[in-house]
């Protein structure tokens, strides 16, 4: 049976990587507190998160490019994360694997295709017929 100290002991290079951790953020803490640059600015001490200040009106309209890349951004950053993992177990996923990531491949770029052909990565002025299409479409009652 071992003991405590035994157990405890076989621990140190843990231990020992911890303490390097802890000492080294110290030391970046206390270099960037002596390096670092200082501002008097007004501004300096104000809240400021995600690019809105303090005292906006948080009911600010945002552009529907931004919902639009932020959608296609989560939606290829998921598939890309699928293809990786694909990738990673390609011998063992065999034929089976690669015909389903081949159709997986395929329907994304049929929907990329279909998503430039309809307009929808057309971010210049242009695009915003587009937006007045959708909206005359919805606006009269006509649905698909």
């Amino acid at each position: 049976m071992t003991s405590a100290g035994e157990v405890l002991g076989s621990y140190w290079p843990v231990f020992a990587f911890a303490g390097l951790v802890i000492i080294l953020n110290m030391l970046m803490i206390v270099l960037a507190f002596f390096t670092g640059e200082r501002h008097n600015d007004r501004t300096t001490g104000e809240v400021y998160e995600s690019g809105v200040g303090v005292g906006k009106d948080s009911r600010s309209r945002v552009s529907v490019h931004y919902y639009l890349i932020a959608m296609f951004f989560v939606i290829f950053d998921v598939e890309s994360v699928f293809i990786i993992a694909w990738a990673i177990t390609f011998k063992d996923a065999g034929w089976a694997g690669y015909w389903g990531m081949f159709i997986f491949i395929m329907i994304l770029l049929i929907t990329i295709f279909y998503e430039w052909r309809t307009g929808a990565l057309d971010f210049s002025p242009k695009g915003k017929d587009i937006l007045k299409a959708y909206h005359e479409k919805f606006k009269s009652g006509v649905s698909e």
